[in-house]
């Protein structure tokens, strides 16, 4: 069931204000990001997929890439009320399987959506992988 709502990667169409409302309050892992620094990374984005109930942007993804083999996903999020309708898995879908990047090496950090990513093929890293923690921690 779709409950009227429409999942666009048109970066025009995108609110960022609904964006930096929710990673400035209900974020875990952004709630240090300036209203700047999310700005520049939704404009500095390879993509950006929003979830629309009519005008209203209720969803959120963006992800950073190379564009030929490698790609980050990142600020995946629906709002509270809009939960429960699939909205994430359509984020993710849309993101990750349209737009020529189905091919891609993904990446991501979570700590609550293992289960949502993994139906999508993320597991644990294998041993080609090293990671250098930022500054910042996402707890």
């Amino acid at each position: 069931m779709t409950y009227g709502y429409v999942v666009d990667d048109d970066p025009s169409r995108v609110d960022v204000d609904v964006v930096w409302s929710f990673l400035s309050t209900e974020a875990y892992w952004a709630r240090w990001r300036s209203r700047e620094d999310v700005v520049r990374q939704v404009r500095g984005a390879w993509r950006v997929v929003g979830a629309y109930q009519g005008e209203s942007m209720v969803g959120f993804a963006r992800a950073i890439s190379d564009g030929v083999a490698l790609a980050y996903l990142a600020d995946v999020f629906v709002l509270v009320e809009h939960r429960g309708r699939g909205l994430g898995r359509r984020l993710v879908a849309a993101m990750i399987e349209d737009a020529g990047g189905s091919g891609f090496r993904w990446l991501l950090h979570t700590a609550d959506a293992h289960r949502l990513y993994a139906s999508f093929g993320f597991a644990a890293p294998d041993a080609t992988l090293l990671e250098r923690p930022g500054a910042r921690s996402i707890g």
